[in-house]
């Protein structure tokens, strides 16, 4: 384990061709992570095997910060959806934004995967966002990505690369929270079979909030009214068939598990996927064409949209109980996320030949002793790399030597022997 300086822009050296086929195998995994100015990190390394990672440390040490870098190695706004100056570390007693030009943070890894090596960089812009004309407007934020040494067109192209699935404890009111939440949650899950998902579902959002703009204003012509709608039919339906597909998969996959998790019953509510289950996509995009139409007057005095794949809803429950999942405990509903994630993964593995980065966040603490078991029994059956957290490393003595352990304490990484196990 060690330190040292990271450029400040996210780069790599050139990725050598030679290591490429000799690195190919059959799961994800990092081997190495470096980051600059993340959080409570000025810059760190961590060097990996294939094996489960267990962090362990008091609570603020970083642990999560770790996570979240890692989680930026996907398309999206990372595991806490923080803005992009927010991630950045501030000198102990320092007030405010570093200004524009400033050394930006970064987080760069060295990916395995089963097509061979990949080198993945991200970091903000420390210039801001470029406008139409491609100069810079400092006060706007923008994620920079390279992959295998080069400029990326967008983050979207991570997810082509490597699926990252997250729990932290943010999202323990996953169930009683607004539908939203699920439905990033579901997407999350979504992009490993559907890479593309992650940019129809911003296409989408960026067409959503342009309508709702231009109806605010009451000066919108037809001609454009039209065309954001015809993205939003197009897209919509495509994201919405993505989902009801994955949810009927995972329905099945969970069950069919067998374990001390919940067995978790999923499906998908909605208008549009009313529409998929009883005709063709074509006629769905139809469909929500003409009610976007129908709708503008409503929608100007209203805001959004009153009927798209944004208006769904993941609806969970706990099948041997038959009980909503908002009405079972929070220890129910942790370890019914839980099942849901694992049979995810094992979906994953079946098709895309490795399953998921998998990302948990203080999870153990909470499962009685034969729920942790299975957690672990499962998470070395996957045969990735998953990644844990947690105050008390003895939580996770029964993994032995089949994990890797790494204590943190004040942004400092030390590789320690596993704890032992009684």
């Amino acid at each position: 384990m060690t330190s040292k300086a990271i450029l400040h822009q996210p780069e790599f050296p050139e990725a050598a061709t030679a290591p490429l086929a000799q690195a190919k195998g059959h799961a994800f995994w990092l081997s190495r992570l470096s980051l600059s100015r993340f959080r409570n990190y000025a810059m760190a390394e961590l060097g990996m095997d294939e094996r489960p990672v267990v962090l362990s440390g008091p609570n603020g040490a970083g642990k999560t910060n770790l996570l979240e870098a890692i989680s930026y190695l996907a398309p999206g706004r990372g595991l806490r959806r923080a803005r992009l100056s927010e991630v950045e570390r501030r000198a102990a007693g320092a007030k405010g934004s570093d200004s524009p030009g400033a050394a930006a943070w970064t987080v760069a890894a060295r990916v395995m995967t089963p097509e061979g090596l990949r080198e993945l960089g991200t970091g903000r812009d420390p210039g801001g966002e470029r406008n139409g004309n491609g100069a810079t407007e400092p006060g706007r934020e923008r994620r920079l990505v390279r992959i295998d040494g080069f400029a990326a067109r967008s983050q979207q192209e991570l997810g082509e690369i490597l699926s990252i699935v997250w729990l932290t404890p943010q999202m323990d009111g996953l169930f009683r929270e607004g539908a939203s939440g699920r439905r990033r949650f579901l997407d999350r899950l979504v992009y490993g079979f559907d890479p593309a998902h992650a940019g129809r579902v911003l296409a989408y959002q960026q067409a959503l909030r342009e309508r709702a703009r231009l109806l605010k204003g009451g000066q919108a012509e037809d001609a454009w009214l039209s065309a954001l709608e015809e993205t939003m039919a197009s897209k919509g339906v495509a994201i919405a068939a993505s989902r009801r597909d994955l949810v009927a998969r995972l329905d099945t996959a969970c069950a069919k598990t067998s374990s001390p998790f919940p067995v978790a019953g999923l499906a998908l509510a909605g208008e549009v996927e009313g529409w998929l289950a009883e005709g063709s996509a074509l006629a769905a995009e139809e469909e929500l064409r003409r009610r976007l139409a129908e709708a503008r007057h409503h929608d100007a005095h209203a805001g959004g949209a009153a009927v798209g794949p944004h208006r769904n809803d993941l609806e969970v429950t706990h099948r041997d109980r038959n009980l909503p999942a908002a009405l079972c405990s929070t220890g129910e509903q942790k370890a019914l996320l839980l099942s849901i994630v694992l049979a995810h993964a094992r979906l994953l593995g079946r098709d895309r030949g490795a399953a998921p980065l998998l990302l948990l966040d203080e999870v153990a603490a909470h499962l009685d002793e034969a729920r942790r078991a299975a957690l672990f029994d499962a998470v070395l059956g996957l045969g990735g790399q998953t990644w844990l957290t947690g105050t008390e490393a003895g939580l996770f003595a029964p993994l032995g030597d089949a994990a890797q352990f790494v204590e943190v304490r004040a942004a400092t990484l030390s590789p320690v022997a596993p704890p032992v196990w009684n």
